[in-house]
């Protein structure tokens, strides 16, 4: 398992994914998403899903219909990792 890294808030914005962005108040990334239906929001959830419990590091997210929003943060550190720009690396190339 790989060892969560702060990044630090000065250097974030160099390691942010597109489409992501930084917030100071939750300590946390988020990205919106849209889907066509419903289905392809719940299947996109479900490859999300697997990487996440592969990495032991899971989502804050919220599913109506076809809408995904995702927060990612590293709860123990209290701050972004490398493991939330991983996960979210990996999102956007389910999409992008």
């Amino acid at each position: 398992m790989t060892t969560p890294q702060i990044i630090a808030e000065k250097e974030l914005q160099e390691y942010l994914p597109k489409g992501w962005i930084y917030d100071e108040k939750s300590v946390c990334i988020k990205r919106d998403f849209e889907f066509m239906n419903f289905s392809n929001a719940w299947g996109f959830m479900t490859q999300v899903a697997m990487r996440a419990e592969g990495m032991n590091h899971h989502p804050e997210w919220t599913n109506v219909y076809n809408k995904v929003s995702i927060s990612l943060t590293s709860h123990e550190q209290k701050a972004v990792t490398n493991l939330d720009i991983d996960l979210a690396s990996f999102i956007n190339s389910l999409v992008d």
